[in-house]
């Protein structure tokens, strides 16, 4: 047994389904976010102090990390058979340490120390003066793992790099391929796109101002497409920031950085991507719609990073978050947002942000806290108290607006609005019992662009108050 040479295996891509830098970077930004922007400007150009510093701010759980399961089944098998496995990686040794010992691959590792990038050739000229020329057989995964694949007696490659297999095998080596890589679908379920529904309330101001020109819908149109960018944007951060409580949670541990099916680095390009379009469409539209999109932007950027974490806190700021597409809208369409409908929204919003939290709450599997957030299932009465109070303040703001001089303007018939005020009040009661009974999914305003009984309640209410502005008598003439 003991003549069997060791399968060495590299851990970033190979052994592992995600980057192990990356994701202590990662972790570490929804830790401590100032630490980690210090360490990667000072140490930018040092890798191996840049991996140990990002390793102390934020300690990985290696047991969460997604495992290739093809090379974790072969290095059990080989386990199995006596032989000796090994982890050689550019990653930090202490994290790579941890990593051998969840999966009792042994104490030996290679990786960097802080002092050596254990990199390419690095990696290659340790493991020769470990186990000896053609002493290993070694399993890597990029174009770098080359210069070990050249010392290696036998070559496992992970992913589709047809040339260099070629070139190794008429070069004597034993070569086996694994699959690997990552798919476009996958990727565009990290982006969301089902939650880009939710920009239909840059509709809202152009609705209700009673601007109906196409020229305005058309801007409003380019300014969701803004604003979806914008929003997918930060979707990605905040994917990436919560890898760990995503794992630690029975449904969002299949999202695709969470299980590995997308690489970071991928997930981070396609986030630069989408906020360069989101601010170049920002840009040219006009100078107020950029301002918006860029407090959105930072406002969900703070979000993520620590105010969702935050108890009540969390709730406020998602209620502003909604509540900004509204301002969004009217930038877009250069249309005058009433002070009258933004004070009512936000109560609107509160509720909902409470109904969000009371979902994730009653589908919760025990009584702790939910992960990254600051909530358990004990909150629940407290957040149906909030949701309460938003319904009743969102009803009370109304009914002083249809008082208003505007309201008089645009609603010559009053007493329709007053009439509207029940079913809009039945659609945010539903609203929260479903969430509190635990029948919607992890967000309300998607929800409630699914919901058919729902639809229709706010379709009573629009009509209602669109009777009340004359504006059925004068498309149909009744």
């Amino acid at each position: 047994m003991g003549n069997i040479k060791p399968l060495v295996l590299d851990v970033d891509g190979t052994f592992l389904k995600t980057d192990i830098l990356l994701e202590c970077f990662w972790s570490g930004m929804g830790k401590d976010p100032v630490a980690v922007v210090s360490a990667s400007a000072r140490y930018l150009l040092h890798p191996e102090r840049l991996k140990a510093r990002l390793a102390q701010i934020a300690p990985l759980r290696t047991d969460l990390l997604p495992v290739n399961p093809e090379i974790k089944a072969l290095a059990d098998r080989s386990r199995a058979a006596g032989r000796d496995v090994v982890l050689a990686s550019a990653s930090d040794v202490s994290v790579v340490k941890q990593l051998a010992a969840d999966h009792h691959l042994g104490g030996r590792v290679f990786a960097s120390d802080g002092v050596t990038n254990l990199k390419g050739g690095a990696k290659a000229d340790a493991l020769v003066a470990a186990y000896g020329e053609n002493g290993f057989d070694y399993a890597g995964n990029a174009p770098v793992d080359r210069a070990v694949w050249e010392h290696a007696e036998n070559v496992l490659i992970v992913g589709r790099h047809d040339a260099i297999a070629r070139d190794l095998t008429a070069k004597g080596k034993s070569v086996t391929e694994f699959a690997g890589g990552w798919k476009m679908r996958d990727l565009i379920r990290a982006i969301r796109p089902h939650q880009w529904v939710k920009n239909i309330l840059l509709l809202m101001p152009m609705i209700a101002a009673h601007n109906f020109q196409m020229s305005t819908l058309l801007t409003v149109i380019q300014g969701i497409m803004a604003f979806s960018a914008a929003a997918s944007c930060i979707y990605l951060i905040n994917d990436l920031v919560d890898l760990e409580a995503d794992r630690l949670h029975s449904t969002k541990r299949n999202r695709p950085f969470a299980s590995g099916a997308v690489p970071l680095g991928v997930g981070m390009a396609a986030c630069a991507g989408l906020g360069f379009f989101a601010l170049g469409v920002a840009a040219w539209l006009n100078p107020a719609f950029l301002g918006v999109v860029l407090i959105y932007m930072m406002l969900s950027l703070a979000y993520s990073l620590k105010l969702k974490r935050m108890r009540w806190v969390d709730i406020a700021t998602l209620a502003m978050l909604y509540t900004l597409r509204v301002v969004a809208g009217a930038a877009a369409g250069s249309v005058s947002a009433s002070v009258f409908m933004l004070i009512f929204i936000f109560p609107v919003f509160i509720a909902l942000g409470c109904v969000k939290r009371l979902t994730e709450l009653t589908l919760a599997t025990s009584d702790e806290r939910l992960p990254g957030r600051g909530y358990g299932r004990p909150d629940r009465s407290d957040l149906l108290n909030v949701a309460g109070l938003g319904i009743v303040g969102a009803l009370l703001i109304f009914f002083l607006y249809t008082f208003s001089a505007q309201a008089r303007m645009l609603y010559p018939s009053q007493w329709l609005l007053w009439v509207a005020m029940i079913p809009m009040a039945i659609w945010l009661t539903r609203m929260v019992w479903l969430g509190y009974t635990g029948k919607q999914d992890y967000d309300p305003i998607v929800f409630a662009m699914k919901d058919k009984m729902g639809i229709g309640i706010l379709m009573i209410t629009l009509s209602l108050m669109f009777y009340a502005a004359g504006i059925w008598q004068q498309w149909f003439g009744f």
